[in-house]
């Protein structure tokens, strides 16, 4: 297809990514796959891409690479993070680097390609004065520290000073809104 968009995906989940390839193929992309961050700045050789979707979490390596490499090699590029443990001080991290958009997962292809979209952020959002409870910045800790460790249980316990089975018991309850 001629004038085709292309757009680096890169995401080590072979479902998800398999998805999303298709589903931009439908929308008049070029899409290409890389599972790992050291693949998608190899393909940079080869194809310039317009749009990049990057998980935040490759295996056991970050994503943030990644995006930095990208955002270098074309700093028009829209790079939209993707990731199952979002954070604020990885959104941040992510925008500094070059990203324009940050989403949790589970997010569609209309997600992502709304996000591609949008250039400012939208100033008419009601802004709440509900506070986040002790208990979601426990969880959201809790679960920083386990992607830090690599999902090691026992290591996070240790990092985040409780005892092994505590953090078992915290993880096996329903998150808190």
């Amino acid at each position: 297809m001629t004038g085709a968009r292309n757009l680096f995906i890169v995401e080590d989940d072979a479902a998800l990514a398999g998805a999303l390839v298709r589903a931009f193929e439908r929308r008049g992309y070029s899409p290409h796959h890389a599972d790992s961050a050291e693949r998608a700045i190899g393909m940079l050789n080869q194809v310039t891409p317009d749009f990049a979707v990057v998980d935040l979490k490759l295996g056991g390596a970050s994503g943030l690479e990644c995006i930095k490499a990208l955002a270098t090699a074309n700093a028009a590029m829209r790079i939209v993070v993707l990731t199952g443990f979002a954070s604020i001080s990885t959104a941040v991290g992510a925008i500094k680097l070059g990203a324009c958009h940050y989403l949790a997962k589970p997010a569609s292809a209309d997600d992502i390609e709304a996000a591609f979209a949008e250039d400012e952020v939208d100033t008419g959002i009601a802004v709440t004065r509900r506070q986040t409870s002790v208990k979601t910045l426990e969880w959201e800790k809790i679960h920083e520290v386990l992607a830090e460790t690599g999902f090691n249980v026992s290591e996070a316990a240790r990092r985040l000073g409780m005892h092994r089975r505590t953090l078992t018991r915290k993880l096996a309850k329903q998150r808190v809104k």
